[in-house]
């Protein structure tokens, strides 16, 4: 059978990979469907393949400007940065700029052979905006989808753009190869048999016709032991660059 593209295909997948039909699942629809839930979000959390770097770019108005924060995307699990908003304040701009006089009065040098005092002093440039001017201070909390912008309004104009650098997350609804991913499908099975054995010891010591007997223990230790392992592996291994920095 081909590789799931679609939710419905991923539980399908997902149930037949711990048994089903052969074996009945004794598991709620509702109950897969919060685990696969909860295997999405631990997913987009911890594995590289769960979010990307996305770059946001957003067209301040006077209000955004007297509130001092502006609204994100909700789909945004951590912001790392915005880029410089006062850069313009110490070094000018245009005509103006130091970068380019530098590079204007200095082309023969850095057309000819040496690039070195060039990269230097634009080093030197850096060094002296972190210390004078300093990074632009924001706070961002996921649950709440605001970007605050703690700076010095008078810096902030209606209309100029700024530009956000954050993690997105992978959507299954746009992206159909999420289904596919075999991390998502082993955890997400896991999750679901951890739930079936938790069901399964509420019938502790009940005997089947034929002797058959309920081992609910058995599944739930074994599936608690995976997904241990597997989230384990994802916070020490998999996870994406730190994006939980915002300010």
């Amino acid at each position: 059978m081909a590789l799931p593209t679609t939710r419905e295909e991923f539980k399908d997948y997902v149930l037949r990979k711990i048994g089903a039909p052969v074996i009945q699942i004794n598991v709620s629809e509702e109950q897969v469907d919060d685990r696969i839930d909860e295997a999405i979000s631990f997913w987009r959390d911890y594995h590289y393949d769960g979010s990307q770097m996305v770059y946001l770019k957003h067209a301040l108005t006077q209000e955004e400007i007297d509130d001092g924060y502006i609204e994100v995307p909700d789909s945004l699990l951590g912001i790392t940065r915005i880029f410089d908003l006062s850069s313009s304040i110490s070094t000018g701009t245009g005509f103006f700029n130091v970068q380019y006089q530098f590079v204007l009065n200095n082309l023969e040098d850095i057309t000819g052979y040496n690039i070195q005092h060039y990269y230097m002093a634009l080093s030197h440039l850096q060094f002296l905006q972190e210390i004078l001017v300093g990074r632009p201070l924001i706070r961002y909390n996921r649950h709440i989808n605001r970007l605050y912008l703690d700076v010095t309004k008078s810096i902030l104009n209606p209309g100029s753009y700024i530009i956000i650098e954050g993690y997105d997350i992978i959507d299954g609804e746009t992206y159909s190869d999420v289904w596919q991913d075999r991390f998502l499908q082993n955890y997400a099975s896991a999750l679901i048999r951890e739930q079936w054995g938790m069901n399964l010891t509420k019938f502790t010591n009940m005997q089947l016709v034929g002797g058959v007997q309920f081992n609910g223990e058995q599944i739930l230790s074994e599936a608690k032991n995976d997904r241990k392992e597997m989230e384990d592996t994802a916070k020490t291994s998999l996870q994406p660059l730190v994006y939980n920095w915002i300010g």
